[in-house]
């Protein structure tokens, strides 16, 4: 073995200082589980809870994140020609992709190394402030924009993976714990998302999409669970019409319950739970 420096592998790029106190990835095995409604939703409540909190869109080639929070057609402004402001709803600071498009149907036709550099770019050039929390949205998948994220940022905090009931999504959802324990990184929990739907006439519930395997996977796997999110019509509407559900709608059941998972979520990062 040569003890040439130059036999070394390089070590991946690393930002001299996370931009939050917490970063939590959210990810999911595959696309159509409600992934991004869950981290616009999260990151709402941990701002509505008082926590200075930036949310961050690297799903670059199906950025839902400004659809949902009714920001489509906002461009970044930079103060100093240096750092771009990012955009604000109340006091949550946000950063997507779409942003920076000339026509946000363009699509995004980039490699690996473009990937990561782009994303670079979203922390280190991003006037991101001193925050409490920085909730990333991953593409679905164990791909590129996560191992980034996961390489650039200093001891991120951990990642929230969202599955729906079905196994097809949940031996997805297995990849992506290995995947966190591959790279260290720590599981904070599992959101069942779709579980049930509740008949807003009668109040019956009917199991569309089965329930109760998110959290029998994850006591198999031996991570968190989070809790259980039901199928809600009017969630679907808030999002198509920009009005991000806890936000608008913050005394429904619904609310209520996304309240319960940020709980849970706290107390699985530590000091953060009073």
């Amino acid at each position: 073995m040569s003890d040439n420096k130059s036999d070394q592998k390089p070590q991946p790029y690393r930002l001299e200082k996370s931009p939050a106190r917490n970063s939590i990835l959210v990810l999911s095995g595959k696309g159509g589980v409600g992934k991004s409604t869950v981290a616009a939703n999260l990151a709402i409540s941990l701002s509505l809870q008082g926590y200075s909190t930036g949310l961050l869109d690297t799903d670059f080639h199906g950025p839902s994140i400004p659809k949902l929070l009714g920001m489509e057609g906002i461009r970044l402004v930079s103060n100093d020609g240096r750092t771009l402001e990012p955009a604000e709803l109340g006091g949550l600071k946000v950063i997507s992709v779409d942003f920076l498009l000339g026509n946000r149907t363009d699509p995004v036709i980039w490699r690996g190394p473009m990937k990561m550099n782009v994303i670079k770019q979203l922390f280190e050039d991003v006037n991101w402030g001193e925050l409490d929390f920085l909730v990333v949205d991953c593409p679905p998948g164990t791909g590129d924009e996560p191992l980034s994220v996961v390489q650039l940022i200093p001891e991120p905090t951990g990642a929230v993976i969202v599955t729906t009931p079905q196994e097809l999504s949940l031996s997805d959802v297995r990849r992506s714990i290995q995947f966190c324990h591959a790279l260290k990184l720590p599981v904070l929990g599992v959101i069942e998302n779709m579980s049930g739907f509740v008949c807003p006439h009668c109040g019956g519930s009917t199991e569309l999409f089965g329930s109760g395997g998110g959290e029998e996977m994850a006591g198999q796997m031996d991570v968190p669970f989070l809790g259980r999110i039901p199928v809600e019509p009017d969630i679907v509407t808030s999002g198509d019409s920009g009005r991000p559900f806890v936000y608008h709608y913050g005394k429904t059941s619904f609310a209520k319950i996304f309240e319960g998972i940020v709980t849970d979520l706290l107390h699985s990062i530590p000091g953060e739970a009073e």
